[in-house]
């Protein structure tokens, strides 16, 4: 484990980290050091109290952070994904957790229409076009999770939601022509609400950073919190590592000056 002490801006480069052994935090909490382990891969649940004790050690001055850390160790509920914990592959459930805590959500599009703004029988053909395929049941599970997690755009506090989108998927048929203008109808009405912002990366653009996958860039409450999430074939990536978070911040800023 590692000690970070944090002064100015998180999104700088941070200062060199002292080493901090998992026996030194197993004897800080009073547990075994196997227990560290499990907390730190997120088997294991870690309180608020231990939090800020393991903080206070680390020397880490950022309060905010602290804070931050302390909410999310003393919040109980139980997400609403974990119903399909079993069902669908982890990974689908790690994005509805990452978005469902996330501040503020940018994403950039090259063959699909953002998945928080999917109609039902867009997605059904989205999942249906897999290898190896999976099947009829899985799919229905994979839709009714993707429309789940449209939730992050409803509620009382409604959190800003801003998606590029190339226009090549504006004009790929998923599921046929038929469903592909319901689709673009609903993410016009979409683009109304005052949280969603929704702009077209267009074909005259040429070249842009990015340009060869999907990229979500969840923003937590405080900078040190942001995860950006990448998709694959084997399945989504995550990185959180300043270097990562540096450059994956950078493609909306462009594209924002570039759309």
């Amino acid at each position: 484990m590692e000690a970070t002490q944090v002064d100015g801006d998180p999104r700088t480069p941070r200062p060199a980290r002292v080493e901090v052994t998992t026996d030194y935090a197993a004897a800080l909490l009073g547990l075994d050091r196997t227990k560290i382990s499990n907390m730190e891969s997120g088997v294991r649940a870690i309180g608020p109290d231990r939090v800020r004790t393991l903080t206070s050690n680390y020397e880490c001055a950022e309060a905010a952070y602290v804070d931050a850390l302390v909410a999310m160790a003393g919040s109980q509920e139980r997400g609403w994904w974990e119903e399909y914990r079993g069902a669908l592959p982890p990974g689908l459930l790690d994005i509805a957790e990452l978005e469902w805590h996330a501040a503020r959500l940018h994403t950039a599009q090259t063959v699909h229409l953002p998945g928080l703004l999917h109609t039902d029988e867009y997605a059904r053909a989205v999942f249906g076009a897999v290898l190896p395929p999976v099947s009829r049941l899985e799919i229905e599970l994979r839709v009714n999770h993707r429309m789940a997690r449209q939730r992050f755009l409803e509620g009382t506090t409604l959190r800003p939601y801003v998606g590029y989108i190339h226009e090549a998927p504006l004009r790929m048929e998923f599921g046929g022509r038929t469903v592909t203008r319901i689709q673009l109808e609903h993410l016009c009405a979409a683009s109304e609400r005052e949280h969603i912002t929704l702009r077209v990366i267009p074909v005259g653009c040429g070249a842009f950073p990015g340009a060869g996958h999907a990229l979500l860039c969840a923003e937590g409450v405080v900078p040190r919190l942001d995860t950006v999430q990448l998709d694959s074939a084997h399945g989504p990536d995550f990185t959180h590592a300043d270097a990562q978070l540096a450059k994956y911040r950078a493609h909306p800023d462009w594209m924002a000056q570039a759309c």
